[in-house]
């Protein structure tokens, strides 16, 4: 079952998105969609993985990241 789930990320460009997006699309059908939002720093997903799982595949960005209201 598939959860959705925000992260605060700073995001300072486009790139730090694709960044996020090319990460998370590693993840096959685990992830079923990502919404980034560069000018509030939010990254939204939606996916069968953990939140926790979710924000471990972000960190291998090296973009500062936490779970959105933690």
């Amino acid at each position: 079952m598939s959860q959705t789930y925000q992260f605060n990320m700073e995001m300072t460009c486009e790139g730090c998105a694709n960044a996020a997006k090319r990460v998370l699309g590693k993840q096959g059908d685990k992830v079923t969609e990502v919404v980034t939002d560069v000018p509030t720093k939010t990254v939204t997903v939606t996916s069968t993985l953990s939140a926790d799982e979710v924000l471990e595949v972000l960190k291998k960005t090296n973009i500062a990241v936490s779970l959105k209201g933690c």
